[in-house]
């Protein structure tokens, strides 16, 4: 089986936003796409990655948030119609938000809405208090189980916070019987752990909370995005490290190779990870194309 993974993508389109939409935190966005964002994210990539995946023979997808800028509606509504073109559609495609998701309280109920398909958890893990967090999504040998860290921060902060409540259903998630022998995948936007977790600004806040989770419940592997870069890092677990990664930005360019935007196929066999492997944006060439530095197992 393969996942795909990407995040990040910060999709373009603020057709028909109003100046009264941008009267709060928005602002500081705003100023920063005009002079620096919108040179950088380009949709082109991401319509050429839903190719590319479509090519590939993805068995699910899945996309650890920011998939807007300032969480405006019709941002979500943009990267909803992009999200359509996956072959596998919302059964087989997973989408958590991000810090950009909610830029602002109303973009929590913006991503609820316009991609609730893509992140609907399966009927027999629904939690009987009607929350959706964590959701499970099981799929043939994979089972992927999405975390929200998205919440809407002060003025010049991108923190993310798991929380009690919801920490609390992740173990009994990792904990349940149902879900042995399947490929425990954890997703989660804001990195869990490294320095860059620590951060007060960026970071996830009750990151030792979440270690502690992962340390008594393990898991296969857990996937993130934020930081816009490659990321290797591990957290402990029951039966030894569970490896941590992090992916750059999907639909980013630049003179750096290693910031280009990318995405990561993760193949899956018996229930394990056996290997992965990074699919890298040409822009001249208008396609994704296998990295040189790609990793196998």
């Amino acid at each position: 089986m393969r996942l795909a993974h990407c995040s990040d993508l910060h999709l373009l389109s603020h057709d028909g936003a109003r100046w009264v939409e941008l009267m709060n935190k928005r602002w500081i966005g705003a100023a920063n796409l005009l002079t620096n964002r919108s040179r950088h994210y380009h949709v082109a990539a991401f319509e050429q990655m839903v190719e590319d995946m479509n090519a590939q023979g993805i068995e699910h997808v899945l996309c650890t948030g920011d998939v807007t800028n300032l969480a405006l509606e019709q941002e979500f509504q943009f990267a909803r119609e992009r999200f359509d073109r996956l072959a596998g559609g919302p059964e087989h495609v997973t989408v958590i938000p991000g810090n950009h998701d909610a830029y602002v309280a109303e973009g929590i109920e913006h991503f609820a809405s316009v991609f609730d398909e893509y992140h609907r958890g399966d009927e027999d893990w629904a939690w009987p208090d009607g929350e959706r967090w964590p959701i499970v999504r099981v799929r043939g040998e994979l089972a992927l189980i999405g975390v929200s860290t998205s919440r809407a921060t002060p003025w010049f902060t991108a923190y993310g916070r798991v929380g009690e409540a919801q920490l609390e259903r992740l173990a009994k998630v990792l904990a349940d019987p149902r879900l042995a022998g399947k490929a425990r995948v954890v997703a989660i936007h804001h990195p869990p752990a490294g320095k860059r977790a620590q951060s007060k600004i960026r970071g996830l806040r009750d990151h030792e909370a979440f270690a502690k989770v992962i340390a008594e419940g393990g898991a296969d592997l857990i996937v993130h995005g934020h930081e816009h870069r490659d990321m290797t890092e591990e957290l402990a677990g029951p039966g030894g490290p569970v490896p941590v990664r992090g992916v750059a930005s999907g639909t980013y360019h630049h003179d750096k190779p290693e910031r280009i935007g990318r995405y990561r196929i993760y193949e899956i066999a018996s229930g394990q990870i056996v290997g992965d492997h990074v699919r890298v944006w040409n822009r001249e060439h208008g396609r994704f194309e296998e990295s040189e530095r790609s990793e196998r197992g």
